[in-house]
């Protein structure tokens, strides 16, 4: 009875609950169940305790039992009722609930999980912040500013303190590298400047052997009109008849010398609507002098003003002229023409000389190739042309046979929007 009520009171609580329970019980009360039966019959198979988890009502239930073994201070009480001693008449049977503890461990759990779970969003959080600022937005300003090189500039910011690190050293490397190619870039234009200009200047030394044969003509005739005038101040008439003349010829002097001033000047390259084919016109007979054998036959089909550099189609039409008459030393024909085709300007000039070996073909652009003898040719005349015609944003093709002449074509763009082509031409210049 005693024990039936402290297990009653430990039952209240919580805590657990006992009892002693018997196969053949005194006490109906003490009747066991499925378990505690099966225990016991268990024990009489000399197990010593059992101890498991079962299911309840109420959740969990730790189960332990263990046998009542008959001793002699039991007999005095127990003898009555058939106890022998050693004998097992029955058994203690203790239950402790575990459905508190499994609400503890769940919630423990769930605690656990929150704080797992939020640990690894803020290290996620911390990781992906830093690498945002130590990484990702600086090789992201280091991918915007190579994409806009060299347009923009290439300068990153970037925190001078994190400049000993991989990705610093990386920034800093790419800064040094585009300043050398700055450097680089600024010596080849001026390079570049300079072999132009003495190419130009070759060039003009060639024209000027042959037009000063061209200019001492004239200024013969226009002596011996001065020396006549002279000698026969009062004849009227023959001043008059020869007055037209002299003009004449010092107008033709004029012209040359401006058409060679205007070729011989130092220009950067700037674009300006012009009358194509009068600019042509002006080179062929700039080469008039050169073309006593020669056969010259012009089509000039443009009929607008275009965007161009003058002086650079200067130096592009007498570079590829006078290497067309170089090539007919024997004489022949040379033809020049000009159309618009599309959204091009299309220059042709075909000649009837020597032709180009195929073997050299792809050579003829090249600075300081040059096949004419010494004191002929500098080898800088079809590179000048090829580089100033790429600088315009066009293209130059030549088709040759060895012996049947060549066809060198000429496309440029047709804008006449000049200040869209010079954006576009200084884009290109600082991209090459």
């Amino acid at each position: 009875m005693v024990t039936r009520e402290l297990s009653e009171y430990a039952a209240r609580t919580g805590f657990c609950w006992f009892r002693i329970t018997s196969l053949k019980p005194v006490n109906p009360a003490n009747t066991p169940d499925d378990f505690e039966r099966e225990a016991m019959l268990r024990f009489q198979q000399g197990v010593k305790e059992i101890d498991t988890v079962t299911n309840g009502p109420d959740g969990r239930v730790q189960r332990y039992i263990a046998p009542l073994v008959v001793q002699e201070s039991c007999l005095a009480c127990h003898a009555e009722h058939g106890y022998s001693l050693g004998d097992i008449r029955g058994a203690l049977s203790i239950s402790v609930p575990l459905a508190w503890a499994d609400r503890v461990i769940h919630t423990n759990n769930v605690t656990l999980f929150k704080y797992a779970f939020f640990s690894i969003f803020a290290v996620a959080l911390s990781l992906t912040f830093l690498f945002n600022k130590l990484v990702a937005r600086r090789i992201d300003r280091l991918s915007q500013a190579m994409e806009k090189y060299p347009q923009q500039g290439y300068a990153v910011t970037d925190d001078k303190h994190l400049y000993k690190d991989e990705i610093g050293r990386l920034i800093k490397g790419f800064g040094d590298l585009c300043e050398r190619l700055e450097r680089a870039q600024t010596e080849l234009d001026k390079t570049m400047q300079q072999a132009f200009y003495n190419e130009k200047m070759a060039s003009l030394g060639q024209l000027t052997a042959g037009i000063a044969h061209e200019i001492n003509n004239p200024l013969g005739g226009l002596l011996n009109c001065v020396k006549t005038m002279q000698e026969e101040p009062e004849n009227l008439e023959l001043h008059m008849r020869y007055l037209p003349l002299l003009e004449k010829g010092l107008r033709r002097i004029e012209h040359i010398m401006r058409q060679l001033l205007n070729f011989g000047r130092k220009a950067p390259l700037n674009f300006s609507r012009v009358d194509i084919d009068d600019i042509i016109r002006e080179c062929c007979e700039l080469l008039e002098y050169r073309m006593k054998n020669i056969s010259l036959t012009t089509d000039l089909q443009l009929r607008e003003n275009y965007c161009i550099d003058v002086e650079a189609l200067r130096q592009i039409i007498v570079n590829t002229a006078l290497n067309a008459i170089q090539a007919m030393p024997e004489g022949g024909s040379l033809t020049i023409s000009t159309r618009r085709r599309g959204s091009k300007i299309i220059i042709e000039a075909r000649d009837t000389g020597t032709g180009i070996d195929p073997a050299i073909m792809d050579k003829i652009f090249d600075p300081f190739f040059t096949t004419k003898e010494v004191g002929e040719g500098t080898g800088l005349g079809l590179a000048v042309t090829y580089s100033l015609v790429r600088q315009m944003e066009g293209n130059i093709e030549v088709r040759s046979e060895n012996g049947n002449g060549s066809l060198f074509t000429i496309s440029l763009p047709a804008s006449q929007d000049c200040r869209v082509l010079s954006g576009r031409t200084a884009l290109a210049t600082n991209r090459d």
